[in-house]
Parts: C-alpha cells; structure tokens; sequence
C-alpha cells in the first residue's frame, strides 16, 4: 500500500513535469509562429519582437536567431542581423541550415558594401549545399560587383594620377612663368640701369666737349687784359684824386 502511494506521487510529479515542458514548448512555438506571421504581413518590427522573445525564452533555439536575423535584415539592420545569424550557427543541426546562416550572411554582407567578405560567406555557403542556385546566384552577382569596384578604383586611382600630373605641370608652368617674370624685371633693372650709365656718359662728354669748346687766351693776351684793367684803374685814380682836391666854391652870405 505504502509502495503504492509513493508510485502514485511519483507518476503525478512526472505528470506535472511534463506538462510544464509541453505549456513551455507550446508558448516558444506560439512566439515564433506568431512572429513568422506578423514578418509575412510585413510587420517587421513587431516580428523581431516575437523572435527576440522566443531567444529570451530558449537562448538554445536555432529558429528564433535565426528568424530574428530575418526580421533585422528587411530592417536594413545588417550588422544586428549578421550577429544574430551568427549566434545561430553553432545551434544548426545539420549542414542545410549551416548553408542558409552563411547564405543569409552574405546577403548582409553584400548589402553593406562588404562585397569581399560577402563572397567568402556565398562559398562556405556552396561547400555545404552545392547545388543551391539562390546562392550560385548571388556569388556571381558579387563577384560581377567585386570586378566593377576593382575597375572603378583602378579608374579613380588613375584620375587622381592625371589629376596629380596635371597639378604637377600646373605648378612647373607657374614656376616657369615665375621664373621668366623674374628674369623679366632683372633684364628690365639692368637695362635701365644701363640707359642711366648711358645717359650719364653722354652728359659727362658733352661737359668735356663745352670745355673744350670754350675759346682759350694765350698768355700774352691774359696779360694784356691785366695791363688794361691796371691802366683803367689808374686813369680812375687819377680822376678821383682830381676831384678830391677841388675847392668847393661857398656863396656870401652878406
């Protein structure tokens, strides 16, 4: 009887655990289909809700990170969704969805800009599902693009070269043009100042040549003009002398 009622307790404690277990895996799956719902209406924001939900309640469920990646990428949230996806590799069970994470990777990748790194994610992709043609796809596709940002830089690396030549030119012109004004005013100082030595010259022959020009007296005629000018001032004595010695003549005054 007493072993009777342990079963009993212990048949009503299984009981109850697994209906806690299967209340617990009702509520997870409610999350995440109500999620997978709302993300085909194009409720994105209220679906990664759902799935964030879902990872909160079994952070060991690979639907719910990877749906979460989802619902993240048509919100143009390309990091948040590579992590998200990321934490759902190690959870996949098989090499299908391990295919799908790298596949839903490189999308994110690619919508970033991170071309690269988006065609190794298409290939790890490929090596586990070889015939997935989404994938071939979109590795072509970002392989097509990777060519078109090589060519592009290439074009962008030799505009800046013929920009650089250009400006290279532009700067030996102006240094030549610089260089020539330079020479230019130096042959300008220098002819000036050879037209002031010229002028210079030239006055200083015309002085000469009035000097030379002027009539010269010979000696004789020097000492003639002497005698003359010492005649004259004698002659200018004499009368002075006259004068001196005159009577001045008074009038009576009776």
């Amino acid at each position: 009887m007493k072993n009777l009622k342990m079963m009993l307790t212990v048949f009503a404690a299984a009981l109850f655990i697994s209906g806690l277990q299967f209340s617990y895996s009702q509520s997870l799956r409610g999350l995440v289909n109500d999620g997978v719902d709302k993300y085909h209406k194009g409720d994105f924001a209220d679906a990664e809700v759902n799935f964030k939900k879902g990872t909160e309640k079994s952070p060991e469920n690979f639907e719910s990170k990877f749906n979460l990646g989802d619902a993240l990428f048509k919100q143009q949230r390309y990091d948040e969704a590579i992590k998200s996806y990321e934490s759902a590799l190690p959870l996949a069970e098989n090499n299908l969805d391990k295919a799908k994470v790298h596949y839903n990777v490189g999308n994110s990748l690619l919508k970033s800009k991170k071309i690269k790194e988006s065609i190794e994610e298409y290939k790890k992709s490929l090596k586990l599902n070889p015939d997935d043609q989404e994938t071939k796809y979109n590795l072509s596709y970002a392989l097509s693009q990777l060519k078109n940002q090589n060519n592009q830089k290439k074009q962008n690396d030799q505009n800046q070269k013929n920009d650089k030549n250009k400006d290279q030119k532009k700067d030996q012109n102006k240094n030549q043009q610089d260089q020539q004004q330079n020479k230019d005013q130096k042959q300008n100082q220098q002819n000036k100042q050879q037209q002031q030595q010229q002028k210079n010259q030239e006055a200083k022959q015309d002085n000469t040549k009035q000097q030379q020009q002027q009539p010269k007296i010979s000696k004789q005629e020097a000492q003639r003009i002497l005698n003359a000018l010492k005649d004259n001032e004698k002659e200018l004595q004499k009368k002075l002398r006259k004068i001196k010695g005159r009577r001045v003549k008074t009038d009576k005054d009776w």
